[in-house]
C-alpha cells in the first residue's frame, strides 16, 4: 500500500536518532521506551489516517471526472447559452455518486441541464425534471397589416378564409397573456397546461357583395377580449444530448377551442363582426420534434411539425350565406438556427421558421335561393398561406430557477404577421 513509505520514514524518525544519543546520557528504563514506543505508534496511526483520507479524496475527484465524462458535461462557456442549472445542494448534504464513509471535497458540481432557446418557445425550453413545477407567465404582442385584392370571407388568424366579403385591408392587434404550468412526471416526460388571456382590435375595410347594387367599401372597427383556446402538452426528451450528439425532444400540443371563436360572436344584417374573436373555434393537434446541438460556445436548434385541425359542423348564417361545415387545411412548420454565448447568463438566437398553411374547405348555402336556380350545397376553397418569420431571441439567467426570455418575430412573407414579441418567465419551483 502507498502507506508503506509513509510508515518507513516513521520507523526512520524513531529509530535514527537511538545510535546518536550522546554517550554520556543516562540509560533508558523500560518505561521511557515503552511511552515512545506508544508515541510513534500514534504518529504513524496518524499518518495512516491521512494518507488514506487523501486517497478517499482521490477517488471521489476521480469518480466525479468519470461521471461528467459521462453525462457530456460542458464548460463554463457553454452552459452560459441559456442554461438553466439545477438548484444547488444544501450544505452538508452527500452527493448520490459520493461512496459511503468517504468525505465530500467542497461542493458537488450544479447538474447541468437542456439549454433553452428562447425563439422555441415552450418547444425549446429545459425538461422538467421529475417531482418539480415549473410555472411560466407571458406577455405577447402581434400587429399584422394585410392588403388583399380579393378575399372572400373571415379570417381567423392566418388559419381560416370564409365568408362573403371582399376585404381590401385588414389591420389586427393583438394582445396576449397567458399563465402556463408545467410538471415533470420523470426526467424526461413532462406535461403542462396553458391559459391565455386576449385582447384583440381589428380595422377593415370591406365591400359587401350584394346582387345588382354597385359596391361601396364600408370601414369597420371591433374589439373583443376574454379567455383564449386552451393548450394541452406533453414532451419527452429522447435523448440527453452526450459529446456530439443533441437533445432531441419529442412534442405533442393540444388545442381546446374555449375562446370565443367568429362563428360565435355577434353581427349585424350585413354579416360584420361587431366583436373581435378570441379563439380559433376548433380542436386542434400538433406533434413536432425539437433537436439542440451544443457546440461550445454556439447551440443550433431546430423544429420540425404538423398540425391538424379537427373539423366542426358550425352551421352559422353570415350574411346571405349560412355556412354549415368548415375543415381547416392542417400547417406543415419547420424553423432552424443559432445560439451564442455571450456570458454565462446571457445568450442571443438568429433563426428562421416557416409554415406551409394548406387551404380550407368551406361548405355553405344560399340562405335565401332563387326558386328556379338553387345551386345547393356549395364548396369552397381557400387558397394556401405561406408564412415566413425571421426570429430573434434573448435568454438570460437570472438565477439558477429562473430565466427571461424575450423573443422577436418579423414576418418575411406577406401572409406572414409583420411582428410579434413574446416575455416570458419561467421559474422552476
Amino acid at each position: 500500500m502507498r502507506f508503506r513509505s509513509g510508515l518507513g520514514y516513521a520507523l526512520g524518525a524513531v529509530v535514527l536518532p537511538l545510535p546518536l544519543a550522546p554517550a554520556f546520557a543516562q540509560p533508558a528504563t523500560v518505561e521511557t521506551l515503552t511511552a515512545e514506543l506508544a508515541q510513534a505508534r500514534s504518529e504513524l496511526e496518524a499518518q495512516r489516517r491521512t494518507l488514506e483520507a487523501q486517497e478517499a479524496r482521490l477517488r471521489a475527484l476521480e469518480a466525479r471526472v468519470q461521471n461528467a465524462a459521462l453525462a457530456g458535461e460542458q464548460s463554463p462557456a457553454t452552459a452560459g447559452t441559456a442554461i438553466a442549472s439545477a438548484p444547488a445542494r444544501p450544505p452538508g448534504a452527500a452527493a448520490a455518486n459520493t461512496p459511503a464513509g468517504v468525505e465530500q471535497v467542497g461542493e458537488a458540481p450544479a447538474q447541468i441541464e437542456m439549454p433553452q432557446v428562447a425563439v422555441l418557445g415552450d418547444q425549446g425550453s429545459i425538461v422538467t425534471r421529475a417531482g418539480q413545477f415549473t410555472g411560466e407567465l407571458s406577455l405577447e404582442y402581434a400587429r399584422a397589416d394585410r392588403n388583399r385584392a380579393l378575399f372572400r370571407g373571415i379570417e381567423l388568424v392566418e388559419v381560416l378564409l370564409i365568408g362573403q366579403f371582399d376585404i381590401n385591408e385588414s389591420r389586427q392587434d393583438v394582445l396576449t397573456t397567458a399563465a402556463g404550468l408545467r410538471y415533470g412526471l420523470t426526467d424526461r416526460l413532462e406535461v403542462g397546461v396553458r391559459l391565455p388571456f386576449v385582447y384583440r382590435a381589428e380595422n377593415t375595410v370591406v365591400t359587401p357583395i350584394v346582387p345588382g347594387e354597385t359596391p361601396e367599401p364600408i370601414a369597420t372597427s371591433t374589439k373583443g377580449e376574454g379567455i383564449g383556446d386552451l393548450e394541452l402538452s406533453a414532451r419527452y426528451q429522447l435523448f440527453s444530448g452526450r459529446p456530439g450528439r443533441p437533445f432531441l425532444i419529442a412534442n405533442l400540443q393540444t388545442v381546446i377551442p374555449t375562446g370565443n371563436s367568429a362563428f360565435e360572436v355577434p353581427r349585424d344584417a350585413l354579416g360584420r363582426q361587431l366583436e373581435a374573436a378570441t379563439g380559433a373555434g376548433f380542436f386542434a393537434i400538433s406533434p413536432s420534434l425539437t433537436a439542440i446541438l451544443p457546440s461550445d460556445p454556439a447551440v443550433l436548434f431546430g423544429t420540425l411539425g404538423y398540425s391538424y385541425n379537427f373539423g366542426d359542423n358550425v352551421n352559422t348564417e353570415i350574411g346571405d350565406l349560412r355556412i354549415e361545415r368548415v375543415e381547416p387545411g392542417g400547417a406543415i412548420s419547420a424553423s432552424f438556427g443559432l445560439g451564442v454565448s455571450l456570458n454565462q447568463r446571457t445568450s442571443f438566437n438568429l433563426g428562421y421558421a416557416h409554415s406551409w398553411v394548406l387551404g380550407t374547405e368551406t361548405k355553405v348555402r344560399l340562405r335565401n335561393p332563387p326558386e328556379d336556380n338553387d345551386p345547393g350545397l356549395i364548396t369552397q376553397n381557400s387558397r394556401d398561406l405561406q408564412l415566413g418569420r425571421l426570429l430573434f431571441g434573448v435568454t438570460y439567467r437570472i438565477n439558477n430557477r429562473t430565466n427571461l426570455n424575450w423573443a422577436f418575430e418579423v414576418g418575411a412573407t406577406e401572409d406572414a404577421t409583420d411582428l410579434r414579441t413574446v416575455i416570458r418567465l419561467p421559474v422552476v419551483f
